[in-house]
Formats: C-alpha cells, sequence, structure tokens
C-alpha cells in the first residue's frame, strides 16, 4: 500500500512540475508585470533557500557516507577492491562527461551572457581554486560558500574519523548522519515549493527569451547527459567486464530484474535485495562478497551521478558566463567524482547536489529549474545505471578473489 501512495506521489510531482511549467510558458508570453514582479520575488525566496542547505549538503553527505565504512585495517582485500573498481568507474564516467561536454559545447549556444548588458563575466582563476583548498579556519569555506574547501574538511573529518577507535567512530558516523538526515528534511520542505518555483522561473524565462539559442543548448545538454549514461553502461562498463574474462551480456541478463526495479523506483537503494538476490543466484557472484560489495557500492558507487554532476554544473554555470580554463575544467572531473561519491543515493541526490554547488558558486539557478521537468527519465535511467555499474564492480571484485584464491581461503576458515 505504501509502495503504491509513493508511486502515485512521483507521478503526480512529476504531472505537477510538466503543468507548473506549461503555466509559466503562458504568463511568461502574457508578460503581465505584476505577475512578473511576483514572480522575481518567489525565485529570490527559492535561491536563497537553495543556498541556505547547499554547502551542508556536500558536507554532511560526504561525511555521512564515508564514515560509515569500515576502518581500513577491517576492509582489507574486499573492501581494498570494491573501492578501487568503484573509484576507477566514476572517475571514467566523470571523464567520459567532461570530453562529451567539451565536444558537444551546449553552453555556447546557451549562453545568458550575451543577453545581460552591463552584467561582467565572472573569470574562476584556477590558482584561487587550489590556494582556497585549505581554508585558514573551519566555518571560513561555509561562511564564503567555498565548495572545494568544503570538500577538503569533508575528506579530512572522513579520514580522521576512519582512524579512530570503534566507538568514536560510531558516534560521529550516527552524528553526521543524522545532521544529514536533518538537512534532507530542511531539503524536502524546500522542494515543496518546487512547482511556484518552476512556474516563477519558467515565466521569467518566457518572458526574457528573445531566440532560440537557449532552447537549443537545452537539447544538446540533454543529449550529452543521455550519451554520458549510455556510453557509460553499454560500453565502458562492458570494456572492463570483459578485461576480466566475464561476459557483458551474461552479466546484463543476470542483473535485468534488479535494473528493472532501479529504472522503475528511480532508486538505487530500493533495488538492493533484488541486486543482491541476482548477483547470488543468476550471476554466480559468491555470497559473501555479493553481501559485503552490493551494499557498499550503492552507497558510493554513483557513476551516473559523477557524469550528471559534472556536465549540469559546467553546462548552468558556463551558460550564465562563468569562464574555466582547461586545468580548471580538469578539475572538475575529480570535484564530480568525489561528490558522485558522497551521494549516499539520496532522492533526486544528483539534482541537488549539482543546484548545491551552482548554489555555492553563486551562479543563477534558472536554468536549473527548466531542468527540472526532464530530470524525472534522466533520474529513473542513472539509478538503473547505477545498479549496473554495482554489478560490474561487484562481478569483478568476485573474480579477481577466486583467481587469487582469497574465496577460496575464506571458505575453508568459515
Amino acid at each position: 500500500m505504501c509502495d503504491r501512495c509513493n508511486k502515485h506521489y512521483r507521478v503526480s510531482s512529476t504531472a505537477l512540475l510538466l503543468l507548473a511549467a506549461a503555466l509559466g510558458m503562458l504568463t511568461g508570453w502574457l508578460d503581465f508585470p505584476v505577475i512578473n514582479n511576483i514572480c522575481e520575488v518567489i525565485t529570490d525566496i527559492f535561491i536563497r533557500l537553495l543556498k541556505l542547505v547547499s554547502l551542508p549538503i556536500i558536507f554532511f553527505s560526504l561525511i555521512a557516507t564515508l564514515s560509515g565504512m569500515s576502518g581500513m585495517g577491517d576492509v582489507k582485500v574486499m573492501g581494498g577492491k570494491v573501492l578501487k573498481f568503484t573509484l576507477l568507474t566514476t572517475f571514467v564516467a566523470a571523464a567520459m562527461a567532461l570530453l562529451l561536454y567539451t565536444s558537444f559545447d551546449p553552453a555556447h549556444q546557451a549562453s545568458l551572457a550575451a543577453s545581460r548588458s552591463g552584467q561582467e563575466l565572472e573569470v574562476v582563476s584556477y590558482w584561487n581554486y587550489l590556494l582556497s583548498i585549505i581554508p585558514s579556519s573551519f566555518i571560513e569555506p561555509f561562511y564564503n560558500g567555498n565548495v572545494m574547501g568544503a570538500l577538503f574538511l569533508a575528506l579530512l573529518m572522513s579520514a580522521a574519523i576512519l582512524s579512530l577507535g570503534q566507538d568514536h567512530k560510531e558516534t560521529l558516523h550516527k552524528l553526521f548522519d543524522s545532521l544529514f538526515a536533518a538537512v534532507m528534511k530542511m531539503t524536502s520542505f524546500i522542494l515543496k515549493l518546487m512547482p511556484l518555483a518552476v512556474w516563477a522561473f519558467v515565466t521569467l524565462f518566457v518572458r526574457d527569451f528573445q531566440n532560440q539559442d537557449m532552447l537549443q543548448g537545452l537539447v544538446v545538454y540533454l543529449v550529452c547527459v543521455l550519451l554520458a549514461n549510455v556510453i557509460q553502461a553499454g560500453v565502458i562498463l562492458p570494456l572492463f567486464l570483459k578485461s576480466k574474462g566475464i561476459p557483458p551480456l551474461k552479466a546484463l541478463k543476470a542483473m535485468w530484474p534488479a535494473l528493472t526495479i532501479a529504472f522503475f523506483a528511480k532508486s538505487s537503494s530500493a533495488a538492493l535485495p533484488s541486486a543482491v538476490k541476482c548477483a547470488e543466484q543468476r550471476l554466480g557472484v559468491n555470497g559473501k562478497v555479493a553481501r559485503f560489495s552490493m551494499p557498499l557500492c550503492i552507497s558510493v558507487n554513483m557513476n551516473a551521478c559523477a557524469a550528471f554532476i559534472l556536465i549540469t554544473v559546467l553546462f548552468v554555470s558556463q551558460s550564465n558566463g562563468v569562464q574555466f580554463s582547461m586545468l580548471e575544467l580538469l578539475s572538475w572531473v575529480l570535484i564530480a567524482s568525489i561528490a558522485a561519491i558522497g551521494n549516499a543515493g539520496v532522492p533526486m541526490g544528483c539534482y541537488m547536489l549539482s543546484s548545491a554547488f551552482l548554489a555555492a558558486m553563486n551562479v543563477d539557478l534558472q536554468l536549473m529549474l527548466l531542468i527540472l521537468p526532464f530530470y524525472s527519465f534522466i533520474d529513473m535511467l542513472e539509478s538503473a545505471i547505477n545498479v549496473w555499474s554495482d554489478s560490474c564492480v561487484t562481478a569483478m571484485v568476485n573474480h579477481e578473489l577466486e583467481q587469487a584464491g582469497e574465496l577460496a581461503s575464506e571458505q575453508a576458515d568459515s
């Protein structure tokens, strides 16, 4: 009964967002000054609320995820292999996304800077980023909206927590996990205003719409996101499997029930029980590996999320006049990979993390609201691809452990 209610809510919320976007097109075309003033107030309030939770989402999400891992001494061989393939596949996904983004260059066609007379383009300095990675105080990144500084503090704090004793580690993990849950509850309150915000943003967008460049850029952006996901799922991950002698088609057929659940539920976590069962009974993965690797991968292995964050942040920021050097673009491969690992599979996690980065960079979020109506399908696709990536990592870990004889020794000990 509860699942049916959730499905009904998801369908209703998506339909409501589409209705809000359609209404925004109408009111924007009518161009009533009173309505425009109301929309400007609504958009300003909504952006302020997003900025309020932006850096806390990034900070607490990463710490809550990483601090929940076993200590390096406990993880040993199996955990090391899972993390190795997780980092590798996530990094490759982000790198492929950057390659596609620079090739298609959707922001070039969707630039908003030209339509904003008198607004200077923001030039992002790579060396300033490097200097700001290490803040001079703990609160400085949050006061200045410094994303890199917040990421550095989160990684440093996570490493420190993992090195503590079990009692302290569990206490701090529960603390940060609870703080993250509280921030996400605040975010859920804000998201209830989303249909109103979509109406306001679309109204102002249509009012200011001068040509077809923005629409064309948005289409190219969506093509980039979909291509990045398809290439990762259909080319990159199968190549990883083949390198280990694992037939990709056989693995896909074995995991298909779990992928279907993830797609329609829009959640990799919801597919976890099915994913573990499919890995054990259909893919032939050792039970110990499946029950260890799949839950860990569900938490940290977010290939599709890394691609979405990178393409979205670059597209929206560059469309608003932010300029990046090649070194800065390359640095976003690392940032997107870290953010994806810290995503922890929260609802609309990729979208909210992208919005959080943009809000922390003081970038106009108008385009994010235009992307939102399309995100429902993107979220479904990404959830399935994340579970497929988890399955590939688990299969590769199982293969390496079998080759090294680790599984046989574990079974003998038990």
